[in-house]
């Protein structure tokens, strides 16, 4: 911004107290002061709205990130369960079980053989 000193601020006073005269320089410096404050409160109120804005973007981008996350979550989940069902009727169209399938699977009937050896 620009530098205004005291100087200057006295120097414009006198200037106006010459230019206005002393029954009108009251009622100039008060419309100052409203447009003054009128300009304050305009900036005041974009940087408000500026904020607000930002703010808002920043919650969408943050949204939208954990929206994507989810959405690769779920996609990973779907194509796990596809493959493990794929792997499943493989194994059972060829009739064939997997490794760990046949450790899994309880006992069989006793062979005969074996009954045999007992008596």
């Amino acid at each position: 911004m620009f530098d205004i000193g005291f100087v200057e601020i006295l120097l414009c006073a006198v200037i106006a107290l010459l230019i206005l005269g002393p029954e009108r320089l009251p009622t100039a410096a008060r419309a100052a002061g409203r447009w003054v404050g009128g300009a304050k409160r305009m900036v005041s109120q974009f940087n408000s709205e500026l904020d607000r804005q930002l703010k808002a973007d920043e919650l969408r981008e943050e949204l939208r990130k954990a929206g994507d996350v989810s959405l690769e979550d779920v996609q990973k989940t779907v194509r796990d369960a596809l493959a493990e069902a794929e792997k499943q009727e493989h194994i059972i169209k060829s009739g064939k079980p997997s490794s760990k399938q046949g450790n899994d699977a309880p006992p069989g009937p006793p062979s005969e053989k074996s009954s045999d050896n007992r008596s």
